[in-house]
């Protein structure tokens, strides 16, 4: 048996799924915990103190403790939100993580359209089975929750503008023909546009260079070669889109903290030739 203890920097209160009746406005209130809005469907209107928020299918909303927020209108009849209430717990928040220590960091936006809706409804509808059911997971999901928001478009992009289309065609382009000469320009002159604008489309869709992209593409096949014990290092680097092996060693160890060499060494099956 392995036992240990979790100790984890939030505490859940309660949570729900909300369904309008198309009658009432949300209350007015000021809670003493954070609480998390998601919208599923239809729009709901909220103040919290001089702020107006109006939500839409898709969108995310985080009220604070101490606030007051009431609705601004009536429940639309199409209304579907999940709601969850939770607390930061200060003593184990506040705590620093030793150097090199792995550790979370998010940054949740107060009020955000999120990325991928199916991994957020799967959790949440994962933590109302946990919570119905009197389970010990509620604080792993909701920090999970918490996680697929922080990854929320940022404000000044628009998920179905030309600009994240482009950054998508860019990251097939990564994906598919990583292993040919490809940078920038290269990717700029392909998909017919500035190279510093998609530049700056793709990191504000990605939150990652194109270079940054294009060494983990790289590297991820690089590591599947090794695995396989395709030809040597050299071999590796070439067919991965490296022309120079030595900087094919730099960026693989600061990726993944360690050599092509050992890292072949360490995990790669030796093929043992018995006759």
């Amino acid at each position: 048996m392995l036992a240990f203890s979790v100790n984890y920097p939030v505490k859940v209160q309660n949570g729900g799924l909300f369904i309008s009746r198309g009658i009432g406005t949300h209350p007015t209130r000021r809670l003493s915990s954070h609480e998390l809005i998601y919208v599923v469907r239809g729009s709901l209107s909220l103040q919290e103190e001089n702020t107006r928020f109006d939500l839409h299918t898709g969108e995310s909303l985080l009220l604070f403790p101490g606030r007051e927020h009431k609705g601004v209108t009536t429940f639309d009849p199409d209304l579907k939100f999940y709601w969850l209430h939770f607390d930061i717990v200060e003593d184990i928040a506040i705590i620093k993580p030793q150097q090199n220590s792995p550790s979370l960091q998010l940054n949740i936006p107060q009020h955000c359209k999120v990325r991928d809706s199916e991994p957020l409804l799967t959790l949440f509808r994962l933590f109302l089975y946990e919570q119905e059911r009197g389970g010990n997971s509620l604080e792993l999901f909701l920090i999970l929750l918490l996680e697929e928001v922080s990854r929320a478009w940022p404000e000044n992009v628009e998920p179905g503008g030309p600009g994240v289309a482009l950054a998508y065609k860019a990251r097939q382009l990564i994906t598919t023909q990583f292993h040919l000469p490809l940078g920038a320009s290269e990717l700029a002159q392909r998909l017919h546009c500035n190279a510093d604008y998609l530049g700056r489309v793709f990191r504000l869709t990605f939150q990652m260079t194109l270079t940054d992209a294009l060494h983990k593409q790289r590297v991820a096949a690089a590591e599947k070669l090794l695995l396989a014990n395709t030809g040597n290092v050299a071999d590796v680097a070439r067919l991965t889109g490296f022309n120079d092996v030595a900087y094919f060693r730099r960026v693989f160890r600061k990726l993944l903290g360690i050599t092509p060499a050992a890292y072949k060494k360490l995990y790669c099956r030796e093929h043992i030739n018995s006759q």
